[in-house]
């Protein structure tokens, strides 16, 4: 089972990138997905997760300019960033809770992340 994640880049502060991330393997359900990052000599934060039922959580300074969603049928996550800051500049590392089995329990996956750069 793996992660990857799409999107990141170099983009001009007040742009927009929307991040995809797609769960292949051996899947038998998915759980809450959600997206976090990591800039340069901080810990990594939470960003946003969504449910399998679409329930959403934003850490609520990315709230107004972040948006997630999924779609379970294609087994991706999206993060659309709008009004993007230099201080948005950060890894942006994918993360869901992943069941390959009935049987199995759940564990917890993560993608190799991608850089998002917002230049001044």
């Amino acid at each position: 089972v793996q992660l990857v994640e799409s999107g990141g880049g170099l983009v001009q502060a007040g742009g927009s990138l929307r991040l995809s991330c797609a769960a292949s393997g051996s899947i038998f359900g998915i759980g809450t997905m959600g997206w976090y990052r990591q800039a340069p000599g901080n810990q990594r934060q939470l960003v946003a997760t969504v449910s399998s039922s679409g329930s959403t959580n934003y850490a609520d300074s990315l709230k107004a300019r972040f948006t997630i969603s999924r779609d379970n049928a294609k087994k991706t996550v999206y993060l659309q960033m709008n009004s993007l800051k230099p201080e948005d500049t950060a890894v942006y590392s994918c993360n869901a809770n992943i069941r390959t089995g009935l049987l199995s329990g759940w564990s917890d996956i993560w993608g190799q992340g991608t850089q998002v750069t917002v230049s001044s």
